[in-house]
């Protein structure tokens, strides 16, 4: 009897708010009003509390928290690791007043090609390679997305047979303003280690295997991450302006591989602190992009 009465209430509740406050309810905790025009998304919990804990005037309704910072308003929004994350974040921040959208997380590098990545560097990805499944089944979803996106055969079939998964992929892309904002000022703080490269976005953390890390090489792709892949296509799909900067964290394949090795490299920290800054700083050009 209690669990019906519970029920009724809730349906009570909900005959009040549309369909696209309560998908935001659900997920973030909060109203659509809640959220400012420039959302930033970080991945793991330091640079989530430092942004956090840089934010002036803060409140905090749900998962979301809002302040200034560096003289502009912002609402910061923890992404849990992977694609459908991400995509559930970006389905909510459709349905708000969110124009402007940055992920700023760590990556893992490929650190013998054109590029020299190294531990530290600030990443700005040219492109993300789907090499996970959710922007596939967006795809396959919206088919219209096909004629808006380059793609790739599938390099691990040089490799190995391809027994699972993709024969081709595709290829998002950020916005080449908010790119170039956040990659210019890079160049002006630490013009050595802000690097753009083309970057592999992977589900699979731990089958990051030989085979695999030769075939993103093969392809000249000089980072790895978990979420930009799906984060630039729905950004295109639904009209928000959205890129990533990142900081490498390891360099897999190597002694400074994170899930094979305990060596931690010095410039690790200062990576992730240089990627906040910068961010930090060049939001006042952000806010004035249209």
């Amino acid at each position: 009897m209690k669990n019906l009465i519970k029920s009724e209430l809730l349906n009570l509740g909900l005959k009040f708010i549309t369909v696209d406050e309560k998908i935001i309810k659900i997920f973030l905790g909060t109203i659509p009003s809640n959220i400012n025009e420039i959302v930033i998304l970080p991945t793991i919990k330091y640079m989530m509390k430092r942004i956090v804990n840089s934010l002036v005037n803060m409140s905090k309704k749900g998962r979301v928290y809002n302040g200034i910072l560096n003289n502009v308003r912002v609402s910061v929004i923890r992404c849990e690791v992977g694609c459908p994350n991400m995509a559930i974040l970006l389905e909510c921040l459709k349905r708000t007043k969110a124009k402007k959208i940055i992920r700023i997380d760590i990556c893992g590098g490929i650190n013998d090609l054109e590029n020299n990545i190294d531990i530290g560097d600030i990443i700005i990805p040219n492109l993300a390679y789907c090499g996970d499944g959710t922007t596939n089944q967006y795809i396959l979803t919206h088919p219209d997305l096909i004629n808006q996106l380059e793609s790739i055969e599938n390099p691990i079939g040089q490799f190995q047979n391809i027994v699972a998964g993709a024969q081709k992929i595709y290829i998002s892309k950020p916005n080449d303003k908010l790119n170039n904002i956040i990659f210019n000022h890079g160049l002006t703080n630490i013009k050595k280690q802000t690097k753009k490269v083309d970057l592999w976005t992977t589900d699979a953390l731990f089958c990051e295997t030989y085979e695999f890390l030769n075939a993103i090489r093969s392809k000249k792709i000089e980072a790895i991450d978990m979420e930009s892949s799906i984060l630039f296509l729905l950004g295109n799909k639904f009209n928000l302006h959205t890129t990533s900067i990142l900081s490498i964290s390891d360099l897999p394949g190597t002694k400074y591989d994170l899930l094979n090795s305990n060596e931690i490299h010095s410039n690790l920290e200062n990576g992730m602190n240089n990627a906040i800054n910068i961010l930090i700083n060049c939001l006042p050009m952000i806010e004035e992009m249209n």
